[in-house]
């Protein structure tokens, strides 16, 4: 059983501390959390973040508590849980991630999906409010014997605008067929319906395959094949070579785990694939190198960040927030005392 009382005075602890400076190359820097969240019940998890175009200030950050009777708790940007929001009784939810402007009742809705584990669902709420707009859920993995979905990372396709919801599971087959990528569209009465495209991805059998991220402008998909490295395809199912590893990196260094993936992009140097090596309560910063959609990638390690989270599994990253408490960019980092931690993206990443 969890000391969950012992860890959040210990990382509340920690995150009133002031870090020393950052050092060069690869050895690790740190950093300290500007706000970390109330608790939720649980289990944190997996946060996601819903960027307000209109008013930053308004931005959402979503992360699921994982248990039988867990849910998806919605906070401000100052860590704080709105319960108007907040989704509860869902069966171990475990991954989160949010698309914008999928079509539905001719309107385009931005929209949170979340896998449901116990119930082998996608569960789709639309944002802001949370409003539940897939009756009841949508099945995945059907006809499996192993079918609990964890992982979860949305494609929105720049030819035509498709959004997919592409998904791991808890446990998977060893020849290529571990992640399924699903079509997501309107039923026709303003409800999303899930329809498979593809079935995809190689496994090293060592764990498992839990996190997902998508890089929508470079047209790729990351997973964390765990205790093994980060793999990489093609997000666009309809490719000619969709069935093909891009890439396999990020295959020493880790302490245990490679766990939660968020991408960065930067125009500057191409950006970031950051990894979380859960165990050593570390970030991993990949290059991410841009390139296009046909262009083979080779990831290499440029920067290594130690954190005040506990455990980190999920992550999540999103750009310049003007008129918030983050104006150069927003990080956020599961850590296993039930809480969030908020950093300003400028300390993970480096001023460089």
């Amino acid at each position: 059983m969890k000391n969950h009382t012992l860890k959040y005075t210990l990382a509340t602890l920690i995150a009133a501390l002031s870090f020393p400076g950052c050092n060069t190359g690869t050895s690790p820097h740190e950093a300290r959390p500007l706000i970390v969240t109330e608790q939720v019940p649980h289990d944190s998890d997996d946060p996601a973040i819903w960027i307000n175009r209109e008013d930053p200030s308004k931005s959402l950050v979503l992360g699921t508590d994982k248990d039988a009777n867990g849910g998806v708790y919605v906070f401000d940007l100052k860590g704080r849980i709105l319960k108007e929001k907040t989704v509860t009784g869902l069966a171990r939810p475990n991954n989160i991630d949010i698309g914008y402007g999928l079509m539905l009742g001719g309107k385009p809705v931005d929209i949170a999906v979340v896998t449901e584990r116990l119930t082998s669902k996608l569960r789709v709420f639309a944002l802001p409010g949370m409003e539940p707009i897939d009756n009841g859920g949508l099945p995945v993995f059907e006809n499996q014997k192993l079918a609990a979905p964890m992982g979860i990372a949305l494609y929105k396709r720049p030819s035509d605008n498709a959004m997919f919801a592409v998904v791991s599971r808890k446990q998977g087959p060893q020849d290529g067929t571990y992640l399924w990528q699903y079509l997501l569209e309107d039923d026709g009465s303003g409800q999303v319906i899930a329809t498979k495209v593809r079935e995809f991805g190689a496994w090293s059998g060592k764990k498992e395959i839990e996190a997902v991220a998508v890089d929508n402008e470079a047209g790729r998909i990351y997973y964390s094949d765990e205790g093994f490295g980060i793999r990489s395809y093609r997000a666009d199912p309809e490719h000619p070579d969709a069935g093909a590893e891009l890439a396999l990196f990020a295959t020493e260094g880790i302490t245990r785990d490679h766990e939660g993936i968020a991408i960065v992009s930067d125009s500057n140097n191409g950006g970031w694939i950051i990894v979380s090596d859960q165990s050593a309560g570390e970030l991993h910063l990949y290059s991410r190198n841009g390139g296009t959609p046909d262009t083979m990638e080779h990831h290499t390690l440029k920067r290594v960040v130690k954190t005040a989270a506990i455990e980190t599994d999920g992550i999540e990253a999103a750009p310049k927030l003007n008129g918030t408490g983050f104006p150069k960019g927003l990080f956020v980092a599961m850590s296993d005392d039930r809480t969030f931690q908020y950093y300003s993206l400028e300390d993970i990443i480096g001023t460089q």
